[in-house]
C-alpha cells in the first residue's frame, strides 16, 4: 500500500515515521512476529509488515481496523487479554499512545511482558506530561498537559517518568532499555512563539523529559531483577 492510501491516523505528526526510522530498525529480525496492541485504523500495523515483520493487529474496534494484516478484538482493561494473543510468542509488541488510555497501566504493562519471547522486545509511547510545557500548564491552570478537558475524551492516565521507572517497571517485572523523547529537542505542541522560552526555562529545572511531546519506551523482560543500563537517545 503506498504512502498516499495509509489508513489514517490520529497520532502525533511524524511520530510513526520516527520510529520505523530511528528505533524499531535494531530490533528488526526477518520474519519476526510483531503485535500492534491498539492498532486503530492499522496504519502503523501496515508498516510495519512492509518492513518484513509478521504482523499481528489488536484493539477494541474492529470496524476501525482498515488495513489487511491479520486482526484480535481486544479489550486492554481485560486483567488477563494476552491470553487471547497467543502469550510469548512476538519478538516485538508496539503500543503507540495507548497507555494513557487504560484504567490499569500497571496491568497493561504485565500483559505486554507476557506476550514476549525471549529476547523480545516492546516500544511503547506515551504523552509527556513530565515536560516543561506540562509543567508550566499544571503550575497556573491545576490541569495536565493533553490530559485536561480539551484533550482526547479517552486520556484518563497520566504516566510520570520517575513512577513509571521506579514502581510501575518493577512491578510488571520489565526492564528499560531505552528511553527518548520526540520531538528530540523541541516541542511540535507548542505554539512556535513559546516553544523556544520554554527551551530557555527547561535549562533551569530537574527531570529527564524536559523536552518532547512523547515518551518512547523500549522495554525487556527483567528475569534477574535487575534495573540494567538505560540508553538515552537524543535522536
Amino acid at each position: 500500500m503506498s504512502a498516499g492510501t495509509q489508513p489514517g491516523t490520529t497520532t502525533a505528526p511524524g511520530l510513526h515515521e520516527y520510529l520505523l526510522r530511528q528505533v524499531l530498525p535494531r530490533y528488526f529480525r526477518a520474519g519476526e512476529r510483531a503485535i500492534d496492541l491498539g492498532a486503530g485504523s492499522g496504519a502503523l500495523a501496515l508498516r510495519l509488515r512492509d518492513a518484513g515483520w509478521n504482523v499481528l493487529s489488536a484493539d477494541l474496534n474492529r470496524e476501525a481496523h482498515q488495513a489487511g494484516t491479520p486482526f484480535v478484538q481486544v479489550d486492554f482493561n481485560q486483567q488477563d487479554f494476552a491470553s487471547a494473543l497467543d502469550p510469548g510468542s512476538f519478538g516485538l509488541v508496539t503500543s503507540v499512545e495507548v497507555i494513557e488510555h487504560v484504567e490499569n497501566p500497571i496491568g497493561f504493562l504485565r500483559n505486554v511482558r507476557r506476550l514476549l519471547k525471549p529476547g523480545g522486545v516492546a516500544v511503547l509511547t506515551t504523552p509527556n506530561v513530565d515536560s516543561t510545557p506540562a509543567r508550566v500548564k499544571f503550575l497556573l491552570r491545576g490541569t495536565i498537559r493533553m490530559m485536561d478537558a480539551r484533550s482526547e475524551k479517552t486520556h484518563i492516565t497520566p504516566i510520570f517518568w520517575d513512577l513509571f521507572t521506579r514502581q510501575y517497571l518493577p512491578r510488571a517485572e520489565l526492564q528499560l532499555l531505552e528511553h527518548r523523547v520526540y520531538p528530540a529537542r523541541g516541542y511540535q505542541m507548542t505554539r512556535p512563539g513559546l516553544a523556544g522560552s520554554m527551551r530557555l526555562l527547561s535549562l533551569c529545572l530537574r527531570g529527564d523529559s524536559l523536552q518532547g511531546d512523547n515518551h518512547i519506551i523500549i522495554l525487556c523482560p527483567n528475569h534477574n531483577g535487575a534495573t540494567g543500563g538505560v540508553k538515552k537517545a537524543l535522536a
